[in-house]
């Protein structure tokens, strides 16, 4: 039997005059978007483009809801109360669901982003506050978690449907959670180093840390950030290096 995967990437993150990424791009190679949500990043405008060429490219709509930090683009932790952070998520992810209707598509998953999703890797009791508040929205929506973190323990104990995730841009530590953006080697940008590496997880099954660990997981999708340099070119050859090995590359 053939191994699939998805691909996904965070994107629709421009704001007003503001750009970040080539979302046109990678619409033509990932097979699910995470799609930004006016929070972190993205605006109406924003949104409703994003959706509109990804629905044309057959791709997935996912909602990625953050902290409301357009500055700190999301990836500065905020010590929020659980109620308002699940309010917070609930109100993304109804106007994710409004703008890709109107787009002609669906709302098919939801990732946290940034530093929430960092937050909620360790801290179930924050993951499940925010995926109750998106279950309570849709409850036939895919969640999308961190593998082998506290986010994975949360959604197999709600029974919803999820899909465990690797990140073909960034290095591990030895408890599955991304090394700190501030620590060198933590973002990879060469398609070349990142492919091989990829493919090796999903053969292994296991995330492979920075120090060789190998930690068991359930590898449904891959994704890399649409705002890392060289996204595009990364993309591509993961894409071609997968699909090389007889990896099919499918959304979810």
């Amino acid at each position: 039997m053939t191994r699939t995967v998805d691909l996904n990437a965070d994107m629709g993150e421009s704001f007003g005059s503001w750009r970040m990424g080539d979302d046109v791009a990678l619409l033509d190679i990932v097979s699910s978007a995470n799609i930004a949500c006016g929070f972190h990043a993205g605006d109406p405008d924003v949104m409703n483009q994003t959706m509109r060429l990804a629905v044309s490219n057959g791709v997935g709509i996912g909602a990625h809801p953050g902290f409301a930090d357009l500055k700190g683009f999301g990836r500065r932790q905020l010590p929020l109360p659980h109620d308002e952070i699940a309010n917070a998520v609930t109100y993304q992810l109804g106007a994710a669901q409004a703008m890709a209707k109107r787009a002609g598509g669906a709302v098919r998953h939801l990732k946290l982003h940034g530093a929430l999703a960092n937050m909620a890797s360790v801290d179930h009791a924050l993951a499940r506050a925010c995926y109750e508040a998106a279950l309570d929205v849709d409850p036939e929506i895919v969640i999308m978690v961190l593998a082998a973190t506290a986010m994975e323990k949360v959604v197999r104990d709600l029974g919803c449907n999820w899909a465990g995730e690797i990140f073909a841009d960034r290095a591990y530590n030895d408890d599955a959670t991304l090394v700190d953006r501030s620590k060198p080697g933590a973002v990879l940008h060469d398609a070349a180093t990142a492919a091989p590496r990829i493919l090796k997880m999903l053969q292994a099954e296991a995330i492979i840390t920075e120090a060789g660990k190998h930690i068991p997981c359930q590898i449904d999708t891959i994704c890399l950030h649409g705002d890392t340099p060289g996204a595009v070119g990364m993309a591509r050859g993961i894409r071609q290096h997968l699909t090389d090995a007889g990896i099919a590359i499918a959304r979810l």
